[in-house]
């Protein structure tokens, strides 16, 4: 035993175990080391055992490091002729003494997968002299997998350049040289190598219509626009034959600037697509039967043709055709005679027409001509007649002898307003019919100025409809009163627009638009239920007040009529009877008296009176006086106006007032707009009279200020109808001031003839020489009157006899003097009246 106690010998015991801790420290380490080397790594001896194994293989054997040491692959269910491989393999490695590198495979344990090995079998020797062998092996299956796959890829990619029908190039740009397959060749009718193989070859193949698009297509590709190139072109074949190719391709390779290297693609024979397509074209684009243009292109000529009539200012004219007769043809003969009847017509009629015409068929028997470069629309009647004349020639077909005719429909480019091509053949398409109804055999020329009109009404309805949604319509409301009273006994709604653009607007703007439409309807509904309200609103200010509302025929015979404005008023219960009244508008326009008479009755029994409105000025207002049922007749304003000068209607308001009183109705007057007018309505008889004289149409809520400061004229205050006796004055007084005003009229105007001179022989001298000198000549002022009116004879004839000589100065102001004396005379006629 080594003695212990001894210093140097504990010493060097020391130094060895830190030796041997040293070696298991190292030891330790490379194992760590191997264990992460991601490639299997195993020490065999000399029969092949194993002494190590790194963490790798062992996972590929499913088990330990430790536990691989002294044995041998088929221990780890590696198959028996692999594990002898293995083992045959490195004892041959060790008995030659050199390093070999073995492809091999091996079994993975967990997965049964076979895995391919690149192995590195080194032969060594351990301090003994014992033969070993270290194998470390890199996985090389995904390697081995990657190849195969090349491979097969490499064989499918030649497969197919062999078996392709398309012709594949290569481009080798800055060389020129182009690579082809056998394809290539074939499609052109060569054999492979039959050309040279640079670029100019290619470029003289290219058909020279297409040679300019081709180059500026490989431009685009080349000068990095694009790496992809595409182009349908033509290339010329062998025996000289065009055929259509569709050449695709790519940019592939670029040198460090950007520059292309290699363009590659190739081409596809598309002849018979092109062919194909042109056959497609035709159809779609011409007429089957009659090989004419069908309505696609015809749309597209015409769109051209508008073009160059603008540019050229010149005219063009669309003539649209239908044949007049062809249809009882078709059905009585079939349609095969039918067909060859439409197809030689078609022959006859482009026969006709100019070389720079288009003559399309739109499908049946419709057909349509394009005349262009015309000086004016007027120049195209020659060929319409043409066309008429073309159609009308008998056609034999199938031993039948066949006639037919046309209608021709007319429309000229360019017009005032701007039109397309679709709108042309619409408006030609409209005259067209307008033929037809005119008798056939003829044609029409399109009324624009007309279609405007009609397109402006339809406009207006729907800015009207559009007013009516955004509560841009306002009522208005005119006072009628009693003149002789002063008494306001009501208030006439009026309809304002309230025009965004254009302001106030009357009702003359826009009610005549919707006269007879649904709208006119509409409105009507909502002056109604407006006036309601209005009522409403006012008595709860304290004003109690009747309001007329004016209703259209159309309106009023509808057949809901009295139903809703039964509603209306049930939706307005504080609005009383006799506050409404509805003034019949257009009683020329009542289609059914009886009818209206009913609506009447009933609404009367709704206590909703009616007026005629405007009563006199229809031809047959005496048939709507007896038939209906109104309380009131409204005297239409123009007799109003000119009563005071005009003796007829004068007579005219006398007989209307006789009426009423006939049929017991009251009556009142409206265009009352001075008070001399207001005196002869209450001197006549009638006592109710609205008009600018008295009230303009004002706002709603001015109406209680108004009410409240009204105050009526003196003149009309008590004053009293005249008795029937005294009537001929009130005539003597409008004769003398129409007899006046006839002299003005001469004076102002030399053509017009003088009135009587004879103051015996005028209206007004024979009153005075008869009635009137029987009923008044006891009268103190009838001689004064006498001679006064005298005094206007003959101061009227100085005046007209400086008028004859020239002197229109001096005749002009002497008229002044003569319209003095006039209001004189009056003055002392109605004097007549007031002192008996």
């Amino acid at each position: 035993m080594p003695d212990t106690d001894n210093p140097s010998v504990r010493k060097e015991q020391t130094a060895i175990e830190l030796d041997k801790q040293a070696l298991h420290e190292s030891e330790a380490m490379l194992r760590n080391v191997l264990d992460e080397i991601p490639d299997p790594l195993v020490l065999k001896d000399h029969d092949g055992n194993f002494l190590f194994g790194n963490r790798t293989v062992a996972r590929l054997y499913n088990t330990t490091p430790a536990e691989m040491v002294g044995k041998q692959d088929g221990d780890f269910g590696v198959p028996k002729e692999m594990a002898d491989f293995f083992r045959e393999n490195v004892l041959a490695i060790m008995a030659s003494g050199e390093t070999q590198v073995v492809l091999e495979d091996s079994r993975d344990a967990v997965s049964g997968e076979i895995r391919h090995y690149r192995s590195i079998k080194k032969p060594l020797k351990d301090a003994r002299g014992n033969k070993q062998i270290l194998v470390i092996a890199q996985d090389i299956t995904d390697i081995i997998h990657a190849q195969k796959m090349l491979v097969k890829s490499e064989r499918r990619l030649q497969d197919v350049l062999e078996v392709t029908r398309e012709g594949i190039w290569d481009w080798h740009v800055p060389s020129g040289k182009v690579i082809h397959n056998a394809q290539w060749y074939g499609l052109l009718g060569y054999a492979a190598g039959e050309l040279s193989d640079d670029f100019e070859t290619f470029g003289k193949l290219v058909y020279p219509d297409d040679m300019e698009a081709v180059i500026l297509r490989l431009e685009g590709a080349l000068k990095g626009q694009t790496d992809a190139y595409y182009s349908e072109h033509r290339l010329v074949c062998k025996d000289g034959t065009p055929i259509w190719i569709q050449d695709r391709g790519r940019v592939v390779e670029r040198d460090a600037e950007g520059k292309p290297l290699r363009l590659v693609g190739s081409f596809a024979d598309i002849s018979m697509q092109k062919a194909h397509q042109r056959q497609l074209e035709r159809l779609a684009h011409y007429d089957a039967l009659t090989g004419l243009p069908n309505r696609v292109l015809l749309a597209d000529r015409l769109n051209q043709a508008m073009v160059q009539a603008r540019r050229r200012k010149k005219q063009l004219v669309v003539a649209y055709l239908d044949l007049d007769g062809f249809k009882s043809i078709n059905d009585q003969y079939g349609h095969d005679v039918g067909d060859q009847l439409l197809t030689r017509l078609a022959a006859h009629i482009k026969a006709e027409l100019r070389e720079g015409d288009t003559f399309a068929r739109l499908g049946g028997d419709e057909f349509v001509a394009v005349f262009g470069d015309l000086p004016d629309a007027h120049a195209s009647v020659p060929m319409i007649l043409r066309l008429l004349s073309a159609v009308a020639l008998p056609v034999h077909v199938k031993g039948l002898t066949l006639h037919v005719s046309g209608s021709v429909g007319v429309s000229a480019y360019p017009q005032v307003e701007e039109v397309d091509a679709d709108q042309l053949l619409r408006q030609a398409d409209q005259a067209m019919y307008q033929a037809k109804l005119a008798g056939r055999n003829r044609y029409h020329v399109f009324d624009a100025e007309q279609d405007r009109s009609m397109r402006g009404h339809h406009e207006s309805l729907k800015r009207i409809e559009r007013g009516l949604s955004d509560n841009e319509f306002v009522l208005h409301y005119q006072p009628k009163v009693n003149l002789r009273t002063g008494q306001v006994i009501g208030m006439e709604a009026l309809i304002r627009w309230q025009h965004p653009d254009h302001g106030l607007l009357a009702p003359a703007d826009f009610l005549p638009v919707i006269e007879s439409h649904r709208l006119g309807v509409e409105l009507g509904n909502w002056v109604l239920n407006t006036a309601l309200d209005q009522i409403e609103a006012w008595q709860r200010q304290g004003v109690d007040l009747a309001v007329s509302i004016n209703v259209s025929a159309h309106h009023l015979q509808q057949a809901d009529f009295a139903a809703r404005l039964q509603a209306s008023l049930a939706a307005h219960p504080d609005v009383r009877g006799g506050q409404l009244e509805l003034e019949v508008l257009e009683t020329s326009a009542l289609d059914d008296v009886n009818y209206v008479a009913s609506v009447i009755s009933a609404c009367a029994e709704l206590g909703v009176g009616f007026s005629l409105d405007d009563f006199g000025t229809g031809y047959c207002s005496l048939t709507y006086l007896r038939h209906l049922p109104a309380g009131t007749l409204k005297i239409d304003r123009s007799f109003v106006r000119d009563m005071l000068e005009d003796p007829e209607d004068l007579a005219i308001l006398e007989g209307v007032l006789g009426l009423a009183a006939a049929f017991r109705r009251r009556v009142i007057a409206e265009g009352v707009e001075t008070v001399e007018q207001g005196v002869m309505l209450l001197q006549l008889g009638c006592e109710l009279a609205q008009g600018f004289g008295i009230a303009r149409p004002m706002p709603a809520h001015h109406v209680p200020r108004w009410v409240e400061a009204w105050r009526c004229d003196h003149a009309w205050l008590g004053q009293t109808a005249v008795s029937r006796e005294d009537l001929p004055v009130l005539y003597a007084c409008v004769e003398h001031r129409a007899w006046i005003a006839a002299i003005g009229s001469h004076l102002a105007d030399q053509h017009s003839a003088p009135p009587q001179f004879d103051h015996h022989k005028c209206r007004v001298g024979k009153w005075m020489d008869g009635e009137g000198a029987v009923r008044y000549a006891a009268h103190p002022g009838f001689e004064a009157i006498q001679q006064l009116h005298l005094r206007v004879h003959e101061l009227a004839t100085e005046l007209l006899a400086l008028h004859a000589k020239g002197c229109s100065t001096a005749a002009e102001a002497g008229f002044a003097r003569l319209l003095a004396l006039r209001d004189r005379l009056v003055a002392s006629l109605l004097q007549l009246l007031s002192k008996r």
